[in-house]
């Protein structure tokens, strides 16, 4: 089997990189129990929640959105309403149990404030 040979240009990547894979070993999406994947860059925020045994996005959020863009920055605060966002979305589709993966990046700061909004939005995790 055949591995991807992916192209980092830094040690922080490579490091956050090994600690997503570790925590994907581990972590697995259902259609009853979706997997809240983040990805955050230095100016947004996207969210999805993915059922990995279809490989379907069954809810998304993003700080690109046009009704969010002049709300959402790349803060604390924009992170909180994304995660109130995607709760309010996630219920909306009759999902209130997820298991959270933070693709590697420290449960800190933007992702931290997004999980907490998430649970007091009314997910489960």
């Amino acid at each position: 089997m055949a591995t991807k040979i992916r192209r980092v240009t830094s040690q922080k990547q490579v490091v956050r990189f090994k600690r997503k894979k570790r925590i994907r070993a581990r972590v697995e999406g259902t259609l009853e129990k979706p997997r809240l994947a983040i990805f955050r860059s230095n100016r947004n925020l996207y969210i999805q929640l993915v059922d990995d045994a279809k490989g379907h996005t069954l809810v998304s959020a993003s700080s690109l959105e046009e009704e969010l863009k002049e709300k959402v920055s790349s803060t604390i605060e924009g992170a909180k309403t994304l995660g109130n966002l995607v709760a309010k979305r996630a219920l909306a589709k009759n999902i209130s149990q997820i298991v959270f993966d933070r693709s590697g990046y420290l449960y800190h700061g933007r992702i931290k404030a997004l999980a907490d909004a998430a649970r007091e939005g009314g997910l489960k995790f």
